[in-house]
């Protein structure tokens, strides 16, 4: 069972400058009517310190203590990857690179992931037909997976799927993961 289904806790954010974490009051604890008609809008939170945006780290978030400035660097690194304590509360937030090496590591290998995809989807871009998506998806089901929902169209047997815009997909996904890769090199 999810152990954030049956109760709302207090969301976690961080400031990265002031190095500081503070839960946020929901918006149903404050008046009900403005907590439904708003809900699932994210409002910007204010650091109490420095007046700066803070940033939503998820319920699984365990802040480092202040002075360890090193461990402050890495959670906002993580965070510049897309790497927050997001969770239902089933099975947490999933891996999250220990250090710097960790992370490199874990970029390294999402990056090869990338590069699959694309080099499929470059091998496939001229398939059109709904015969052929139909034999691709049951021996090549990963790469359909991977694919956002909204590049999907027809049916779960026969899916179909315009391979130029995967291409596009996976070029931007690779060029993004080399950005991050380069920018963690030079830190």
């Amino acid at each position: 069972m999810c152990r954030y289904a049956m109760t709302s806790y207090k969301p976690h954010y961080s400031c990265f400058s002031c190095r500081k974490t503070f839960k946020r009051k929901l918006l149903v604890d404050i008046n009900r009517d403005l907590a439904y008609a708003k809900e699932g809008e994210e409002q910007p939170f204010k650091c109490p310190q420095c007046g700066g945006i803070m940033i939503s780290m998820g319920l699984d978030f365990k802040s480092p203590k202040k002075e360890d400035v090193r461990a402050w660097s890495h959670i906002e690194s993580l965070y510049e990857v897309g790497i927050t304590f997001h969770s239902c509360g089933c099975s947490g937030p999933g891996y999250i690179p220990r250090d710097k090496v960790a992370l490199m590591a874990f970029l390294e290998e999402k990056r090869s992931v990338y590069i699959e995809n694309l080099r499929f989807w470059l091998s496939n871009e001229g398939v059109k037909s709904k015969e052929t998506y139909g034999s691709t998806s049951k021996t090549h089901s990963s790469y359909l997976r991977l694919l956002p929902k909204e590049f999907k169209t027809g049916t779960k047997r026969n899916p179909e799927i315009d391979a130029k815009q995967a291409v596009n997909y996976w070029t931007d996904k690779v060029s993004e993961i080399d950005t991050f890769i380069r920018k963690q090199q030079h830190v």
